[in-house]
């Protein structure tokens, strides 16, 4: 069995104590992970420091852009090991993790070649004087990412924060460590300089807690739960830093009958059940028209009862969820749903050879959810849609936006003033029309509003954020 160590100022170090790392399609040891300390974390930063003073921080930013380039080949050069790490770590269908392995070389790519391209302003201002903008580097940035999708979160945070030229310290999910390691590898082939990036394995209240609490820290990025992300913009407070907070959410999918229903129907099942449901902005609720409720969700329960979970190696429709404690969330979900007497429209199938050690859970289809309850209202990140009827426009928009959350929503209609009126009033980060999710979009500004967090990662827009403004104004005369 593997035993992976710590990456602090480009040197690999083992730690005193390990934790193990659990393949949730069978419960088996397949690694054992450095257990991090605060001390590690230290040092992780100091080393972080000593790059933005040394070799790191003096390239010039079209070099740091071909490192990048060069990371974001190597991950496409060795996308099979990539691909069967992802899956045994996180419990994904191949194709899927597969998928994440090309989005994080795309990250890399975008990254790459936009490091060069973030360019300041002239302000036009007083006779005698020149005044100027520069845009540069917060610094060492921290950065906690989760267990769900370990390589796309990395792309997404660590590569644009590299583009700017920070320095990073990287803490992964106790749960999903593997990628993170591997990429870090890869990162070092490429040529980062020693510093420029450093991973520090371990759990979330150690390891995690340090980094977020630490005040050589210029800024944090968390991806996570509401609760956790609190804790971190509450520890970032302490130093008066910026956080970029992505916290999930409980995404609607408004339906309506003038809508393309064979479009929308493979959108609705594979938004909810993609990773076995364990997606920030899965499409977990379903608004549907009254006129078609009925009509559209027995073709949606027909799709459910189709859907077949197992190891991740099998390659099918969804794998497990990531362990027992989550299998437990939202096995209490389906159990509330029960016993509040809520219709279980459709339920998938366990392959009946599973290992019993496995974390698998049913993809479920509920019907005439209340949206006050629990199951509309509270993220079951797992495979469970909750359909819920609508009047018509007004009522839609006001059953979609009475969440706590509002990251992303899709909107399914051929009406063309419907579309931009509903996406102008859906409180929500992203809103997809006659789609959902755009494959990915590495290009896509991608953050909430509400509980779900602040701050934008993905695009041109994420540069910004991992990037501060300098105002320089000179007088001539």
């Amino acid at each position: 069995m593997t035993e992976h160590g710590l990456l602090i100022g480009g040197e690999w170090e083992h730690a005193a104590e390990t934790i193990p790392t659990i393949d949730p399609s069978d419960g088996t040891v397949i690694a054992r992970l450095a257990r991090g300390t605060a001390a590690d974390v230290d040092r992780a930063v100091t080393a972080a420091e000593a790059a933005l003073s040394g070799a790191w921080g003096a390239l010039p930013a079209f070099e740091r852009g071909r490192i990048l380039t060069r990371i974001g080949a190597l991950i496409l050069e060795h996308q099979d090991a990539l691909t069967r790490i992802e899956a045994a770590d996180v419990g994904k269908p191949l194709r899927q993790a597969r998928a994440d392995v090309i989005a994080c070389a795309r990250y890399f790519e975008f990254y790459g070649g936009a490091a060069d391209k973030v360019m300041g302003d002239t302000i036009p201002f007083l006779d005698g004087y020149t005044v100027l903008t520069l845009r540069e580097p917060h610094g060492v940035t921290g950065h906690i990412i989760p267990w769900n999708y370990p390589l796309q979160i990395l792309g997404r945070s660590v590569a644009a924060a590299l583009a700017m030229g920070n320095a990073c310290v990287l803490k992964p999910a106790e749960d999903a460590s593997l990628s993170a390691l591997m990429v870090a590898r890869l990162a070092i082939e490429a040529g980062l300089p020693p510093g420029a990036l450093n991973v520090v394995t371990g759990l979330g209240e150690e390891a995690g807690a340090a980094l977020a609490r630490h005040p050589g820290v210029n800024h944090l990025s968390f991806t996570g739960s509401v609760e956790v992300g609190r804790l971190i913009q509450a520890a970032a407070a302490l130093n008066t830093i910026p956080v970029t907070l992505e916290l999930g959410g409980k995404s609607p999918q408004l339906v309506f009958a003038d809508a393309d229903l064979d479009a929308a129907l493979p959108f609705v099942v594979n938004a909810v059940i993609q990773n076995a449901g364990q997606t920030c902005s899965a499409g977990s609720r379903l608004l549907v028209e009254d006129a078609i409720y009925d009509t559209f969700l027995a073709r949606v329960a027909e799709r459910f009862r189709a859907l077949r979970a197992g190891p991740a190696s099998r390659d099918l429709d969804l794998g497990p969820v990531v362990n027992a404690g989550q299998r437990e969330r939202v096995e209490r979900f389906l159990a509330l749903a029960r016993k509040d007497g809520l219709p279980i429209l459709a339920e998938g199938t366990i392959e009946a050879d599973v290992p019993s050690e496995g974390h698998y859970v049913r993809p479920t289809l509920i019907g005439d959810v209340p949206p006050d309850h629990p199951l509309a209202q509270e993220e079951v990140f797992g495979p469970v849609l909750s359909a819920i009827r609508v009047r018509d426009e007004e009522h839609a928009l006001e059953v979609a936006n009475g969440t706590p959350y509002g990251l992303v929503a899709g909107i399914w209609t051929r009406d063309g003033g419907r579309q931009f009126r509903l996406a102008r009033r859906l409180k929500a980060g992203q809103v997809f029309i006659n789609n959902y999710g755009a494959a990915g979009g590495v290009e896509l500004p991608f953050g909430g509003v509400k509980a779900s967090g602040h701050g934008r990662e993905k695009g041109f827009e994420a540069l910004l954020g991992f990037s501060t403004t300098k105002t320089v104004a000179l007088r001539h005369g």
